[in-house]
């Protein structure tokens, strides 16, 4: 099965390459330099989130230019990550569009990779010469196998990643490729037209549009960014995850987000919508960050990391970090808890079901509401990196929307907890797809 999954990935990049012919190389016409070759990272762009038309004169007084890609992928998060890069080895032409070029690769909620059934697609991505098997060896601080005491099928590589060292670590791989630029800017609508063949004018009239309405024969034929500057491409991949309409949830706040601190991709839902595409909504859930320095480990079973290390990419024997692996320890909720939590029900939008969509990941709440005869659950808590990047714990097992005072009472009521700081509140997220 990887055999054939494997065939059918190199053909369709080999389909995407063709399609380029002479023109695998964007084409410049005022931002190159001064010996022809592109930039590696392309000025930062900044602005609001809407998708309003702006005149033609406005929209191109500083940017007045066309550039031309074969792939246009929007998001520098784990999928658009593997898709530029993907995209790159293939031959084809490919520019990674995302806010903050400081941000690529962030790990934005659990930095870990793999576990039951992920750490085997984790290594079917490697399988294909992706990425994120590589990273998470180079910034992986704990390696375990779960599921080691049932048969091999259903064993589960995981590894606990350093935030910092992966990061860092994806942005500088993806510099290396050649035929791959990075952009800092927020697409604000993707542009379609029925015509197959568009002139540069063309493209300028369609991105003054305040929509560009689709039809069943219309083809992609570029992106518009809020700064104005058009980039345009025969494939656009979108990666946005959280961000697509994001909007965060604490308690009974909601605000527009992707991410804490980070702006949604308003824009480009309303340009996908006029286009004609039925979106969905999801939502997600991330929990508090507390400070490792202020929790009690004496009374807590320690998780430690396994020797010899299993690595997730085939072309790893080893891994940097095997003989300083951090540890992670164990505790639990309690009765008062969920009392608290119970009596706090109608504070929490995600259980008040005022949001549509499934949930990918169980918030404490709803385990609290399904699971009534339970006293207690199981909390990881996994540091977020080597103590020498961070003291940032993540606790595995309470992703919660409660407001945050609720958040920071129940803590110090988890044995272990009893002094704990709250670094960053839980949220929930609820974004289209």
């Amino acid at each position: 099965m990887l055999r054939f999954s494997l065939r059918r990935w190199q053909s369709g990049f080999q389909r995407l390459a063709s399609c380029g012919g002479s023109s695998l190389r964007p084409t410049y016409v005022a931002q190159t330099t001064g010996t022809g070759h592109r930039q590696r990272c392309v000025s930062t762009t900044s602005g609001g989130h809407g998708a309003t038309a702006k005149s033609p004169d406005l929209l191109y007084q500083s940017t007045s230019d066309v550039i031309e890609y074969d792939v246009v992928v929007i998001g520098g998060g784990h999928a658009g990550c593997e898709a530029c890069s993907a995209a790159a080895r293939a031959g084809a032409s490919a520019v990674l569009v995302t806010q903050r070029v400081d941000t690529i690769g962030e790990m934005s909620c659990n930095p870990s990779f793999g576990g039951i059934g992920k750490g085997v697609l984790v290594r079917e991505v490697d399988a294909m010469d992706g990425l994120c098997g590589r990273m998470a060896d180079l910034g992986g601080v704990q390696f375990r196998i779960l599921n080691r005491s049932k048969g091999p099928a259903v064993h589960g590589p995981r590894a606990q990643v350093d935030r910092v060292i992966y990061k860092r670590n994806m942005l500088q791989t993806l510099q290396t490729y050649a035929g791959l630029d990075i952009k800092a800017g927020s697409v604000a609508d993707i542009l379609l037209d029925r015509s197959t063949e568009l002139d540069e004018q063309a493209l300028k009239r369609l991105a003054s549009q305040d929509s560009t309405l689709a039809t069943s024969s219309a083809t992609v034929v570029g992106v518009r960014l809020e700064s104005g500057e058009i980039i345009r491409a025969r494939k656009v991949v979108i990666t946005t995850g959280t961000f697509l309409g994001g909007e965060i949830h604490i308690g009974l706040k909601a605000f527009p987000s992707g991410r804490k601190g980070e702006a949604a991709s308003i824009g480009l839902s309303k340009s996908l919508k006029d286009a004609g595409f039925r979106l969905g909504r999801m939502k997600t859930g991330t929990p508090p960050r507390l400070d490792g320095l202020t929790i009690d480990y004496s009374r807590m079973p320690k998780q430690l990391g396994d020797m010899p290390v299993s690595s997730f990419s085939f072309i790893h024997d080893s891994v940097p970090h095997a003989n300083d692996q951090v540890v992670c320890y164990q505790t639990h909720t309690t009765p008062a808890v969920h009392d608290m939590i119970r009596a706090n029900f109608d504070q929490s939008i995600h259980i008040r079901e005022t949001i549509r969509g499934p949930r990918y990941c169980p918030s404490l709440e709803s385990k609290v509401k399904r699971f009534s005869e339970k006293e207690s659950h199981l909390i990881w808590l996994e540091p977020e990196g080597l103590p020498e990047h961070t003291s940032t714990v993540y606790p595995n097992g309470i992703s919660n929307t409660m407001p945050e005072d609720i958040q920071q009472k129940f803590l110090r009521m988890i044995p272990g907890l009893e002094n704990v700081v709250m670094t960053q509140p839980g949220y929930g997220v609820e974004y289209d797809h």
